[in-house]
């Protein structure tokens, strides 16, 4: 079986990545699993999206309330101790099920991968309050629940909200973080890697994931490609730290054991890349020994600028595959830091720019200026050539007829010399008096 690195090198080689994801989708259709629940008449206003709905056997069921229902899954890996409960953005009328959830859960932390609102739709419903807004307290209308806001703490593309959950009723009450990545557009991936493995490392840091307290809520909008994409990454590196190697660990394989929790996790080839992508780079730092935390120094504020959105992520420096999965690789990796060396040297010596992610962004942001600008040449030229047409196409059309006309008297001229022994006069010009009869009749 290959390993997480080779699995990666031949779907780049290849450019396989479509092609593999629907395999994915393909095994993952034939799953029989009811979804009777949420098809329910009385449940249906409640789904955010027709098409996704949990199943039976993993949704979250309610305590109390009117109704025992929410689109949210339990979704576990007992190998590295992991549970995640993945849910659907609140709708207006779910914010109190969302809530009283969370409270019967006894979840410590929601972690949120989307925006309330992208590129002009609305992702999810306002059901956390914020700073600087006459929004710090929230009452749930369905429940006897309040939430209230304690701290906020922006980063450069998160937001760290410490929120008190309250029961009116009982007066009891906890915090509950609230952990907010702003910079995941849907359907898409962040911009590096290591940008959302320091949010998956401050996410850890909190406690949030330990198995001593209840499971955290994950979100987007939909919660399946963004959420899944997350639970996936964290579950990964948590069994290549257990064993200490890459070998062992199938990304696919492991995907499709988390579909039969919730349907559709990750939605896009590009989603399952970037899942291989962070996979890889986490992998470096645990098993260089430097851990998530490297990761998290290394990323500045200017590595992500509104700018660059489209820049896709930098392909992760390989890692070699060890021996055997208890031996030692030192030399290896020691190696591996030289032949990187003397890779960067020998570009410098070539003359060629750096090699940097700065660099490396700059190159493609320059390729697609390029890029847009022919291609905005030619769609001016072809207007240039539309306009010119429809400015001389009756030219053409009289052109045409005056040239047909013209064949026409030719051809009787040579046709009456040929055969009549007499040449006809030419037609009059407009305006002149015709002939009462043509000579030679």
């Amino acid at each position: 079986m290959l390993n997480i690195q080779e699995e990666f090198d031949e779907c780049e080689r290849k450019g396989t990545w479509r092609m593999e994801f629907q395999k994915i989708n393909i095994a993952s259709h034939q799953y029989d699993y009811s979804t009777t629940e949420a098809k329910k008449e009385v449940n249906k206003p409640y789904n955010r999206y027709r098409d996704v709905s949990p199943y039976n056997h993993t949704r979250i069921v309610l305590g109390n309330g009117t109704s025992d229902y929410i689109n949210a899954s339990l979704v576990t890996e007992t190998r590295a101790n992991r549970r995640y409960i993945l849910a659907q953005g609140p709708l207006p009328t779910t914010i109190g099920h969302f809530w009283q959830m969370i409270w019967e859960q006894k979840s410590k932390a929601v972690i949120m991968l989307n925006n309330i609102i992208e590129k002009g739709t609305r992702k999810c419903a306002q059901y956390y309050p914020v700073n600087h807004s006459n929004l710090q307290t929230i009452q749930c209308e369905q429940t006897d629940l309040q939430v209230s806001i304690l701290r906020e703490d922006e980063h450069s593309f998160y937001t760290v909200r410490t929120l008190e959950l309250k029961n009116r009723k009982t007066n009891e009450s906890t915090e509950v973080l609230h952990l907010h990545y702003t910079r995941w557009p849907d359907f898409g991936v962040p911009k590096s890697p290591e940008a959302f493995l320091k949010f998956l490392h401050h996410v850890r840091q909190t406690g949030s994931l330990s198995e001593d307290v209840g499971p955290p809520v994950i979100h987007c909008s939909a919660g399946i490609g963004r959420s899944g994409t997350f639970c996936l990454v964290d579950t990964c590196l948590v069994l290549i730290e257990k064993a200490g190697h890459l070998n062992g660990v199938s990304v696919k394989e492991l995907l499709l054991e988390m579909r039969r929790c919730r349907m559709g996790l990750i939605q896009t080839h590009d989603q399952l890349r970037f899942s291989y992508l962070a996979i890889l780079a986490g992998a470096r730092a645990i098993l260089d020994g430097k851990g998530l935390e490297s990761l998290a120094r290394e990323v500045s504020h200017s590595d992500h600028t509104d700018g660059e959105e489209d820049a896709p992520p930098p392909l992760p420096r390989k890692l070699k595959r060890p021996h055997s999965p208890g031996e030692q690789d030192s030399n290896d990796t020691k190696t591996a830091r030289q032949e990187d060396a003397n890779d960067v040297k020998s570009q410098d010596h070539d003359g060629n720019p750096g090699t940097s992610e700065t660099e490396l962004r700059r190159r493609r942001r320059e390729e697609k200026t390029r890029a847009m600008q022919d291609k905005l040449g030619e769609i001016r030229s072809k207007q240039r050539k539309s306009e010119w047409w429809r400015k001389h196409r009756s030219l053409f059309r009289y052109l045409g007829v005056g040239l047909g006309l013209g064949l026409g008297v030719c051809a009787l001229f040579l046709y009456r010399w040929f055969y009549g022994g007499a040449v006809p006069p030419l037609p009059p010009i407009m305006g002149d008096e015709p002939p009462a009869v043509y000579p030679g009749d």
